[in-house]
């Protein structure tokens, strides 16, 4: 079969990968619908991470072909969405609400990769998630969303505690942020301000329910939240880049006995203490538990209440997988959908 495989810092390849089969039980060997790029894919891509023959992808929906005994809640001919992080769904930390970080925990990413056209799915139970039926073709950018991006900007939300009466604040105009925009609406955030430079950006956070942009980005950037929240900050902060810079911004930016909810990669991003010590405010952040919110997302997403698949403004043939990298390092594309 064909997979996208990264062998150096701007060397994405689509090459011959071995076809996947079932080896556990508790298996399950899917056929890529659509898979996407990530805009933590452009890490390695751009050298700040380690690739060397790295097999790329993790964000995916699919058909089940195969399923081991052990499976119970999929079969063959099932649309599914999955996780990017496998888990079992069985253990204490599953069951607490964080199969990110089950003890079987396993990224897809680097291992799997399913920039591919099929893909051996460990613990399909834990990781896998049904539709009711088989969906229209012009809801599967949504549904590929959910498996990452929407997943990951709900959880912030989430973690941010953004609700009903709250001031929300989003650093990082990705589409992690984006659709933390999303989320935060959905979860009904009184006032949503994103931060963004990009006019097309700032046009679909509007979309997604942003009520004021601010361009400033570092101090100035908190300077302006803070204006425009009489001087105290916002209640809940999502952090979706993962730089020194933007965690700092995201913790200035939030008013004491706030919540900041911070899923960006982090890389290398140290936090003072005495600092952190007197601003009290929460942070609640990593790895998205996905799973734990896919059923209540493709519901939203079946009955055509969200949209989240609007970030995708390119795609392309999986064939052409290294064009759609280009795009998203030169950031003429938020997020490229990638066709098996």
């Amino acid at each position: 079969m064909r997979g996208v495989v990264m062998y150096g810092p701007g060397d994405v390849r689509v090459v011959e990968r071995d076809e996947p089969h079932i080896v556990e039980p508790t298996d399950a060997v899917i056929r890529l619908t659509a898979t996407c790029i990530c805009g933590s894919d452009l890490w390695p891509y751009r050298g700040a991470e380690p690739a060397d023959g790295l097999p790329m992808g993790h964000e995916y929906v699919g058909v089940v072909e195969e399923v081991g005994s052990a499976v119970e809640t999929v079969k063959p001919g099932d649309f599914v969405i999955g996780s990017f992080v496998i888990s079992d769904g069985t253990c204490d930390i599953c069951r607490a609400g964080y199969p990110s970080r089950c003890v079987h925990a396993q990224f897809v990413h680097g291992t799997i990769g399913t920039q591919s056209d099929r893909a051996r799915i460990p613990y399909a139970d834990g990781t896998l998630v049904a539709t009711p039926g088989m969906p229209d073709d012009d809801l599967v950018p949504s549904l590929l969303a959910a498996s990452d991006v929407l997943g990951t900007g709900w959880f912030a939300a989430v973690a941010a505690e953004a609700g009903p009466g709250k001031t929300v604040a989003v650093v990082g105009d990705g589409a992690v942020g984006l659709l933390g925009i999303l989320a935060a609406r959905e979860l009904g955030a009184e006032r949503i301000i994103a931060m963004s430079r990009h006019a097309d950006r700032q046009a679909l956070a509007r979309e997604f329910g942003a009520t004021d942009i601010v361009e400033e980005r570092g101090d100035d950037g908190v300077a302006r939240i803070k204006e425009l929240t009489d001087g105290l900050g916002a209640h809940s902060v999502i952090e979706a880049v993962g730089t020194q810079e933007s965690m700092m911004q995201a913790i200035r930016s939030t008013r004491p006995g706030g919540h900041v909810g911070y899923v960006g990669v982090s890389h290398d991003v140290q936090l003072p203490g005495d600092e952190l010590f007197f601003s009290q405010v929460h942070l609640h952040g990593g790895p998205a538990p996905v799973r734990r919110f896919l059923p209540d997302l493709i519901d939203r997403i079946w009955k055509r209440q969200i949209d989240p698949g609007k970030v995708f403004d390119l795609e392309l043939p999986l064939a052409d997988a290294a064009a759609g990298y280009t795009a998203m390092d030169q950031r003429r594309a938020i997020k490229v959908l990638l066709r098996p």
